[in-house]
């Protein structure tokens, strides 16, 4: 008896490892994927400076591009190199028939000279598009409706269109507006934002085009 007891509790012990496995595998590319290493996040100690600022596997411009930082993010640099620093640990690289699942776009292939070893990478970025002075909020002084989408990507390039997006949103019953995000999946390469109008929901989910000024569902 206690030899079968023991064993459905390894059975037991062993389901539970495979469900918690299948519950971490990779389904998609993260804003900024969770590293191997069970440590500590590093404290933040820069600042991006540019509207984007492309991660990439490798600190160069040949490496695929695995997510993007925005104006005003905060990231945490673990190393340095000529002109690039590291902003995260190494993690797994999603490889699969040897290319990254991470990779969005560039080269994807799990090899050294894209900064796959082990089936490891980490992210790089451009040095000279961080700084350690976080640069000014350009929403800063922000009142009414600015004030409500001062959080918006983008802000300080787009202000006056997603105030007016705002404002014809609030006039055709939205009680409600927040801030103007980024569509990086289904508008990925053209200025579209989306914003709700009412409760977080996909129903209630707003885009805008901030080219055009263009309100749409």
């Amino acid at each position: 008896m206690k030899t079968a007891a023991v064993a459905a509790t390894l059975l037991l012990l062993v389901a539970g490892a495979l469900f918690a496995y299948n519950r971490l595998k990779p389904d998609s590319p993260p804003p900024s994927a969770a590293p191997v290493e069970l440590e500590a996040a590093a404290n933040i100690t820069h600042w991006v400076t540019a509207d984007r600022l492309n991660r990439r596997t490798c600190p160069s411009t040949d490496c695929g591009i695995v997510g993007q930082y925005f104006f005003r993010e905060g990231v945490s640099v673990f190393a340095e190199e000529t002109g690039w620093m590291r902003v995260s640990r190494y993690y797994d690289a999603g490889c699969i028939n040897g290319r990254s699942e991470w990779v969005d776009s560039g080269d994807d292939r799990c090899v050294p000279e894209n900064g796959v070893a082990d089936g490891n990478f980490a992210e790089w970025v451009a040095a000279d598009l961080l700084s350690e002075t976080r640069p000014p909020d350009p929403a800063a002084g922000a009142t009414g409706v600015e004030a409500m989408i001062s959080g918006s990507d983008d802000f300080g390039k787009y202000r006056s269109t997603f105030v007016q997006a705002a404002e014809y949103l609030i006039a055709s019953g939205c009680a409600e507006i927040r801030p103007w995000l980024k569509s990086v999946v289904s508008y990925r390469d053209q200025p579209v934002y989306f914003t709700y109008c009412g409760a977080l929901s996909i129903p209630n989910r707003v885009y805008l085009n901030a080219e055009t000024g263009e309100v749409f569902r």
